[in-house]
């Protein structure tokens, strides 16, 4: 092969390369999120859920659904532009409509559940791998909700609860300050409406929670909690759980009136009796996924081929 071609050839390789390095980096450009506290069904029932991916709701969402729950952050819709309830079918909320999630659509009264307190301060912790704006909406089932029928926007009163704007990604999570409403008991469902600004996209989240009183359902399988209520919600490692000061006066309440609770929700989630919850695999460092992870590997590889194989024509 002649030198020309050498060069042609070793020119065709550079050009290549930003093209791959701009493939290999759009791969994460949409935001990617949903609850770790409370718990969120994808995240309970995703491989990262810890021993809540083995409880019998989760088992059956992931039968019910085809195929595991790996991207439990990319519950989104795009060009929704707030018509939730106009576009997001009834029975539905769970899975954002979308058939990839429809196991979490499941009616049960089992999935991997976080105690909270009626009027009690919570502190949302939702991870996100890429910080993005928008609009947080958070909803809680009216009195008398039954998890042993499908959920519907008829369940959910028209105004939420906490409504956040472009709170700060810290430690991979965003922290959603609210006060719970009052005058709920047994089992109920947080849904969580995340509408971006800086994207298309609108991402939907149903996160099981029980309170004191009423029936909870069935209890899943072991495991350990993650995540605090209150102003100061930390986001320790896997087997770590943060206290609140906020969380353990009001719990401390709940005590002196005869409610079983602990002094933080941690200790809540885990106490005799409770619903358990996923543990939170720490991935708060914000770092790539293993999709990126794998794709800008084989960028790297692709490169170094091409250049290995310019150098070896030019030696020709």
């Amino acid at each position: 092969m002649s030198r020309m071609t050498a060069h042609r050839t070793a020119m065709a390789g550079a050009a290549l390369a930003p093209l791959l390095l701009t493939v290999w980096a759009a791969g994460p450009a949409q935001a990617h999120g949903a609850p770790t506290y409370p718990v969120s069904r994808a995240y309970a029932c995703s491989p990262d859920g810890g021993g809540a991916a083995s409880s019998a709701a989760c088992k059956a969402a992931v039968a019910a659904n085809g195929g595991p729950f790996t991207f439990w952050d990319n519950i989104r819709v795009p060009n929704v532009d707030g018509r939730d309830r106009q576009l997001i079918p009834d029975g539905k909320l769970c899975s954002g409509g979308l058939s990839d999630y429809k196991g979490l659509d499941l009616a049960r009264a089992d999935f991997p559940s976080t105690r909270l307190t009626p009027g009690a301060k919570l502190t949302m912790t939702y991870k996100s791998t890429i910080e993005h704006t928008g609009t947080f909406k958070l909803y809680l089932t009216k009195a008398g909700y039954d998890p042993s029928k499908p959920l519907t926007w008829s369940e959910l009163p028209t105004q939420p609860f906490a409504e956040v704007t472009d709170p700060p990604l810290t430690g991979g999570a965003y922290r959603i300050n609210a006060t719970l409403p009052t005058g709920r008991t047994g089992r109920q469902m947080v849904y969580t409406i995340w509408q971006n600004s800086s994207t298309e996209d609108t991402y939907y989240s149903c996160s099981d929670v029980v309170f004191p009183g009423g029936s909870a359902g069935a209890a899943p399988s072991a495991t350990s909690t993650k995540g605090t209520a209150g102003s100061k919600g930390g986001t320790a490692s896997p087997s770590a759980t943060a206290k609140s000061p906020t969380a353990a006066a009001t719990s401390a309440a709940a005590t002196a009136s005869g409610a079983a609770q602990k002094a933080s929700p941690a200790a809540e989630s885990t106490a005799p009796g409770s619903s358990p919850v996923a543990s939170d695999i720490d991935t708060s460092s914000g770092g790539p996924s293993a999709p990126v992870l794998a794709g800008g590997a084989a960028a790297v590889l692709v490169l170094t081929g091409g250049a290995a194989l310019a150098l070896r024509l030019r030696r020709r």
